[in-house]
């Protein structure tokens, strides 16, 4: 049995691959949403982070910015989760 017990455990991912292959798919993700988008948005991300920075306590992760382009307009869409008032 444990020849094949050993056969068996070949068939299936191990679940550090299961997990690499997740967050793979998650950075090809990401790297398709970004596309098409100006080289100054995560220069820019990075100044608004640091200025919000001045007066409340965020983290990167809280700060989303977002470019949208319609017909002759571009909206540049900002979302920060503000931590709870203590």
């Amino acid at each position: 049995m444990g020849i094949l017990d050993y056969l068996l455990k070949k068939n299936k991912p191990s679940s550090s691959a299961s997990t690499a292959k997740e967050r793979l798919q998650i950075i090809v993700a990401h790297e398709r949403s970004t596309r098409g988008q100006p080289d100054y948005l995560p220069l820019m991300q990075k100044e608004i982070i640091e200025v919000v920075r001045k007066y409340v306590d965020i983290e990167h992760d809280q700060v989303s910015v977002q470019l949208d382009n319609a017909d002759d307009c571009s909206v540049l869409e900002l979302n920060i989760t503000l931590p709870d008032a203590k």
